[in-house]
C-alpha cells in the first residue's frame, strides 16, 4: 500500500524534530568535531529517508542513534585515512585540556572528561552513550550489538576505572599544592 508523500514527510519530519540534538549528541561523541557531527547526522537521515528503514524501526531512539553512531564511525575513519594521506598538518589540535590547565582552574569537570578520553573503547563507548546521550543498558546493548548484562559490567567497570583515577588524581593534585604552600 503506498503512502502518500505528505503523510511519509509529516511522520519523517516529526522522527527528526524530536530526535536531532539526541542524534547530534551521538554523532559528536564519536567525532568529537561540531560540523562533522552535523554532516553525519545528515548523511544518517538522508540514507534513513530515501531506504524507509526508518518505518519498520522498534525502537525509535536506539535505532536512530545506531545508524547515527555506525555513520559517524565511517565518517571517522574516512577522515583519519584522508589526514593520513594528506599529512600531518592537517591533523586537528586536540581539544581537551591539558592538566596543568584543570589544576589551575580547579576544573573538576575538565577533568573528568581527560579522565573519560583515557578509558578504552570498551569502556568509553557505553559510558557516553549511558551517562551523556542518556540510554538505557538496552538501548546502548542494541546500538553497540551487545548483550544487555555486558553492557552493564562494562559501565560498573568505567565507573569503578573512573572513580579510583579520579581520586588519585586527585589526591594528587592537593599533595603538590600542600607541598607547593611549604616553600
Amino acid at each position: 500500500m503506498a503512502v502518500p508523500n505528505q503523510t511519509r514527510e509529516s511522520a519523517f519530519t516529526r522522527i527528526v524534530a524530536e530526535h536531532a540534538r539526541f542524534l547530534y549528541r551521538v554523532a559528536h561523541s564519536v567525532l568529537r568535531h561540531p560540523q562533522d557531527a552535523e554532516d553525519a547526522v545528515q548523511d544518517a537521515l538522508l540514507k534513513l529517508y530515501r531506504s524507509e528503514a526508518w518505518r519498520a524501526m522498534e525502537d525509535e531512539r536506539a535505532f536512530l542513534a545506531r545508524v547515527v553512531w555506525r555513520t559517524a564511525l565511517d565518517r571517522m575513519r574516512i577522515r583519519s585515512v584522508s589526514v593520513d594521506d594528506e599529512g600531518a598538518e592537517l591533523r586537528l589540535p586536540d581539544a581537551r585540556p591539558t592538566p596543568e590547565s584543570a589544576v589551575a582552574e580547579s576544573d573538576e569537570r575538565a577533568l573528568l572528561h581527560e579522565l573519560i578520553d583515557t578509558l578504552s573503547d570498551e569502556l568509553r563507548e557505553p559510558l557516553l552513550l549511558s551517562a551523556i546521550e542518556e540510554l538505557n543498558s538496552r538501548e546502548v546493548g542494541l546500538m553497540l550489538g551487545l548483550p544487555e548484562g555486558t553492557v552493564r559490567t562494562r559501565l560498573m567497570r568505567a565507573r569503578t576505572e573512573l572513580r579510583a583515577r579520579f581520586e588519585a588524581r586527585t589526591l594528587n593534585q592537593v599533595a603538590v599544592a600542600g607541598i607547593g604552600r611549604r616553600r
